[in-house]
């Protein structure tokens, strides 16, 4: 028995890395998968077939159910194209986990239209579309939903070199904390997953030895159980994965100078002054490091 017996999976992006083990990780807990890859570079650069393929043998060869997709997320009718899969394949859709994502990291100094425009529109573009045929098909169901959104730390608090990937997946945090408060009259929970984990993506960016320490099959379990029917009253939360370490990242504000309205407004010097003088009682900014490391 798992924690999914009975639920039917998108897993957009899983032919490696994150989407692989989630995708395995839900095959092994109950659930059917549609395994969605393009099948291209890190950079987005041409498709195939066998990385989705040999992900959908392996959750079958342990038992599981699986069936390959090769869309685009980028394409309305692709992502329309992983619903019908679903549902023709397995009858309906109750879990959908964008994880679809390609790199294109420099300063901001040398970022073109070239290195801006596929960044935004795989990761931003391509959580729209599947989100929009899956959250479509979730309320013609009537039987509610788990949505998952994939962001970043870079998207969250900053990263250099990454203007075109932060400014995405900032915007996915933010399409994740509006469609929460939608989906909840539907049961439909959204949550958004920043992971940081060892894999063709991110292998730069780590130590020697972070194969073990940060295997993306640290990230799932959290995510498998966000899927879950136990967690049906979480969401609309930001949830910062890294190895064996669950946080949760949540908003806070500080009022650092405030009147009655009634009264004329500030002068830039009045609230520059008060700026100054409240700054050394602000928290420190979060940092990649302190989420991450």
């Amino acid at each position: 028995m798992g924690i999914l017996d009975g639920k039917v999976a998108i897993v957009t992006g899983a032919g490696g890395g994150l989407g692989r083990a989630h995708a395995r990780l839900l095959g092994s807990e109950g659930a059917a998968v549609v395994v969605n890859d393009l099948g291209g570079t890190v950079d987005g650069q041409g498709e195939g077939n066998s990385m989705a393929d040999a992900v959908v043998e392996e959750i079958r060869a342990a038992g599981g159910q699986a069936v390959a997709n090769y869309g685009s997320v980028t394409v309305a009718e692709d992502a329309q194209g992983m619903v019908d899969t679903a549902v023709s394949e397995f009858g309906k859709v109750d879990i959908l986990i964008n994880n679809a994502g390609i790199l294109r990291d420099k300063s901001f100094k040398k970022m073109t239209e070239d290195l801006w425009d596929p960044v935004i529109a795989v990761h931003l573009k391509g959580t729209f579309h599947p989100t929009k045929a899956v959250y479509m098909q979730m309320l013609e169901q009537g039987t509610g939903g788990r949505i998952i959104m994939t962001s970043s730390t870079s998207g969250l608090v900053g990263n250099f070199g990454q203007t075109n990937y932060g400014a995405a997946k900032a915007g996915i945090a933010g399409f994740m904390r509006c469609l929460a408060l939608e989906g909840a009259r539907a049961g439909i929970t959204v949550n958004v997953l920043a992971p940081n984990a060892y894999s063709r993506m991110t292998a730069d960016l780590f130590p020697e030895g972070s194969e073990v320490l940060f295997a993306p099959e640290k990230v799932s379990p959290a995510i498998a159980w966000l899927c879950s029917d136990e967690a049906e009253a979480v969401t609309g939360r930001q949830f910062v994965i890294s190895g064996n370490r669950v946080s949760v990242l949540y908003q806070a504000f500080e009022t650092i100078a405030d009147r009655d309205g009634r009264e004329d407004a500030w002068t830039p010097s009045e609230i520059g002054e008060r700026i100054l003088k409240s700054l050394p009682e602000w928290p420190e900014p979060a940092s990649v490091a302190k989420l991450v490391f």
